[in-house]
């Protein structure tokens, strides 16, 4: 494997080519740390995707936490809980990736992380060719079955740089959670720096 510079935009034009091609309801997911901004990177996606008429919406991960009670049983900083406790990813799969393409609808959001409420969304109903975008850490590894997957990687150096102080203990989990996953994202750039990234070729 290689890597060649590529800009953010013609990261965007990649993504947005390679679900084009691809007919009827479109699940794509967007990986990466809150510090790698996987939602606003799916919000540019789903814009350019709209220009030509295509519907398309994202989905972020931190509105399918799991309740307080769960997340925190163990602590507010524990590594294993961000693993494996924190968000709902089978919520994800039920709720939006299976409801789209079972039943032509999703829900946009499960839970509120800062009431510890349920989110009270109403579920969606996609029109015809609907793309939507689920963005947030630790996808990948997550039977989730997405058609296209974009990695946003960034080295330990890197998500110390770009995360709060507050936030490093989630760092560990990060780093564990992507040398365990066996899955191969579609589309994998080096997210060191957003404004210069570096897309993997064969």
């Amino acid at each position: 494997m290689r890597y060649v510079p590529i800009t953010p935009d013609a990261l965007v034009d990649t993504v947005v080519e390679a679900v084009r091609g691809i007919d009827g309801y479109v699940v794509v997911g967007v990986d990466g740390a809150d510090a790698a901004e996987p939602v606003r990177v799916a919000e540019r996606i789903a814009a350019a995707l709209r220009e030509p008429g295509r519907p398309a919406h994202t989905v972020a991960v931190r509105d399918f936490v799991r309740p307080a009670s769960l997340r925190l049983e163990f602590g507010r900083t524990d590594e294993l809980s961000y693993r494996t406790a924190w968000f709902d990813y089978a919520a994800v799969r039920r709720e939006v990736v299976s409801a789209l393409r079972e039943h032509g609808r999703w829900l946009p959001a499960l839970w509120d992380e800062r009431t510890d409420r349920s989110a009270r969304a109403a579920t969606r109903t996609a029109l015809p060719g609907t793309v939507l975008l689920v963005a947030g850490p630790m996808l990948l590894g997550r039977g989730l079955a997405f058609d296209h997957t974009l990695a946003l990687a960034m080295s330990e150096s890197a998500l110390r740089r770009k995360t709060p102080e507050s936030d490093r203990w989630t760092i560990p989990a990060l780093l564990r959670h992507d040398a365990e996953t066996t899955d191969t994202p579609t589309t994998f750039v080096r997210w060191e720096h957003p404004d210069r990234p570096a897309l993997r070729v064969p």
